[in-house]
């Protein structure tokens, strides 16, 4: 065996061949050392993104600062930029309008209906990931399937009931119908990520005398910590962002969440309130910014912990 790896090592074409190799990686490495190739390859492309992703939110930074008379006058000034700021609309939001409550509710509605679709998804996905039975397979695909209805089908059955059990008009109509279209999702997400997790620990676990509660909370939970931040910013922004289902199931102006709140009380007939509309747009965008900004460094840490493991 010593003599054959020694003719290997020997041999010219093997060592033509490591070279080329070692030659094709170097090329690689080099690509972007030169500055017109990472001018087109990196920065432009990169620059385009930034643009077209913050770009939605200056307009509505602009646009909640610009004073009346420049909000439509586009031709005497400027539609990008403004010399005399104010910030007459975002007090008129503020202190004038129910906004604050309405991020209260939103808030509450988002975590409640958030907290109770990732407690039934971890049960669901570990019950048909973890528990042997016929058709579990076909349970998780039908699961998934349900995911794929249109949620403009489902509030009008769901309507219906709301109203029947006398909870129309209340916050409880939302978190208690949001589940429907968070569950399905989240429960074939944590299936994926229990998937990987090796079966070996939970079955050293139950020959050491512990539960399967014992076993989904303290070995399989830790572990799936990355599916279970992925599926949580899922279901808070999905709950956040709604409006079909807020705007059927809550008639209430002390009730609504933002999304409505600021489309159905800044607008008055014909007359939009454009201050007003944009400064709601952003302020309501902001805690979405900083769970993203928080979640994401603690997704990618649980991440690369993983693998070190």
């Amino acid at each position: 065996m010593t003599d054959m790896l020694a003719e290997k090592a020997a041999d010219p074409k093997s060592i033509l061949h490591a070279s080329a190799a070692a030659g094709d990686a170097s090329e690689g490495m080099s690509y972007l050392e030169s500055l017109p190739r990472r001018l087109v390859t990196l920065y432009l492309p990169l620059g385009i993104i930034m643009v077209v992703l913050l770009f939605p939110f200056y307009w509505m930074a602009l646009t909640s600062v610009k004073p009346d008379e420049q909000l439509l006058n586009f031709e005497t000034y400027s539609p990008f930029w403004t010399w005399n700021p104010t910030f007459k609309h975002i007090a008129k939001l503020l202190f004038e309008t129910d906004y604050p409550r309405w991020l209260l509710n939103t808030m509450l509605i988002a975590t409640c209906a958030t907290a109770l679709s990732i407690f039934a998804s971890v049960l669901a996905a570990y019950a048909i990931v973890r528990l042997r039975y016929k058709g579990a397979a076909w349970v998780g695909g039908a699961i998934f399937l349900a995911y794929l209805v249109p949620p403009s089908i489902l509030f009008i059955p769901l309507s219906t009931v709301v109203f029947q059990y006398g909870l129309f008009d209340t916050p409880f109509a939302l978190i208690l119908t949001y589940p429907t279209i968070l569950i399905p999702f989240s429960t074939w997400l944590l299936m994926g990520y229990f998937k990987t997790i090796p079966f070996e620990l939970e079955e050293c676990a139950l020959i050491d005398g512990a539960s399967r509660w014992q076993i989904l909370v303290k070995i399989v939970l830790p572990l799936a910590i990355p599916g279970l931040i992925s599926a949580f910013i899922f279901c808070f922004t999905l709950c956040w962002n709604e409006f079909i289902y807020a705007l059927t199931f809550i008639s209430s102006t002390q009730y609504k969440t933002v999304p409505v709140a600021i489309v159905t009380a800044l607008v008055d007939g014909d007359i939009y309130r454009w201050g007003s509309l944009m400064a709601g747009a952003l302020i309501g965008s902001l805690p979405l910014v900083v769970l993203y900004a928080f979640f994401v460094e603690h997704y990618v840490s649980a991440m690369t912990g993983a693998v070190k493991e």
